[in-house]
């Protein structure tokens, strides 16, 4: 028998440079997607890749983010709930996934001076 593993996937964090004017927003946008890979680094790199059919990606971190980030490790269960197969991806846009992640660390925009 084999081990078992504790991760099911990656929340992978992409910041990249849309290849069309988003409405104003300075800086790169922060895309978030689910990737069903146990090993964090491959999971950022598939990640990264798909992250490159929207746009660049970012060539240096900003507001404190790196261009590619493992936000958070998912559980087993969670990948099952997406329904994502080994290495699958689900792109979840620009918005905070709280269904999976419900702690928001505070953006760079949240910052008060």
């Amino acid at each position: 028998m084999g081990s078992v593993e504790t991760a099911g996937g990656w929340m992978i964090g992409v910041l990249v440079e849309p290849q069309e004017q988003r409405g104003g927003k300075a800086g790169p946008a922060r895309l978030f997607f689910a990737v069903a890979q146990a090993d964090r680094a491959r999971a950022e790199w598939a990640a990264a890749d798909r992250a490159m059919i929207t746009g660049v990606i970012a060539s240096s971190p900003f507001g404190g983010m790196e261009p590619v980030e493992a936000v958070a490790e998912l559980s087993i269960h969670a990948i099952a709930s997406l329904g994502l197969g080994q290495g699958q991806i689900k792109a979840f846009g620009d918005k905070w996934p709280r269904r999976l992640l419900p702690i928001k660390a505070p953006a760079a925009s949240d910052e008060r001076d």
